[in-house]
């Protein structure tokens, strides 16, 4: 059975998420983040170098980060299911969505957070920041034109993967202007699953 070594308000929400779309039994350890600085508590390195979540445990392999946990649980459990059939142009193209979220698409984000608890020192990054959000919010705002789901017409990996992005984007208030983005995020929230993992994994908010 999976463990999943699950931290209060972070990306391993999703992995949650993804579990409970696959239907797939798992277990969950509770971490919380530190009141004081919000940082991960120094037991999580007892389960992996980084100290980070989440961290998905299988037997002998201990997984860490996000993409690779999604990649691995949808092969290893999903049974053709939530992503497109290997071969094609279009499961290269979910493969590059696994890999943007956390390697483009979320450090202008992560940037902004750490500029912002600067205050007036930040403000020389502030603009290029802002322009980086900007693109990247809008380049994914463009791909779910017409589409309900990053690939089309059903839910994959891909969407549970880049999830994080929407959120934090409207925790900062950059969706006002994006309905495409902004009704996805909607549409994930709503599904059952869901719902499930936010029941299981508790605390789940980045405002």
């Amino acid at each position: 059975m999976i463990v999943v070594h699950h931290l209060n308000n972070s990306r391993s929400q999703r992995i949650l998420w993804l579990l409970e779309e696959l239907e797939t039994p798992y277990e969950i350890k509770f971490y919380q983040r530190d009141a004081t600085t919000n940082l991960a508590p120094p037991e999580l390195k007892a389960i992996h170098p980084l100290g980070k979540s989440p961290v998905i445990v299988d037997g002998d392999l201990t997984l860490a980060e996000s993409g690779a946990a999604v990649d691995y649980i949808i092969r290893s459990r999903g049974g053709g299911r939530l992503q497109p059939a290997a071969g094609g142009p279009a499961h290269e193209k979910y493969l590059e969505w696994l890999h943007y979220a956390e390697g483009s698409a979320m450090l202008p984000l992560m940037l902004n957070l750490y500029t912002m608890r600067l205050g007036e020192g930040g403000a020389p990054l502030k603009d290029r920041i802002d322009s980086e959000i900007d693109n990247h919010l809008g380049y994914v705002e463009g791909a779910l034109a017409g589409r309900p789901y990053l690939m089309g017409e059903g839910l994959t990996g891909a969407d549970i993967q880049m999830s994080f992005v929407g959120e934090v984007g409207r925790a900062f208030g950059r969706l006002a202007d994006k309905p495409n983005l902004s009704a996805w995020v909607d549409r994930l929230h709503a599904r059952p699953a869901f719902k499930r993992a936010l029941e299981k994994g508790g605390t789940y908010n980045l405002a």
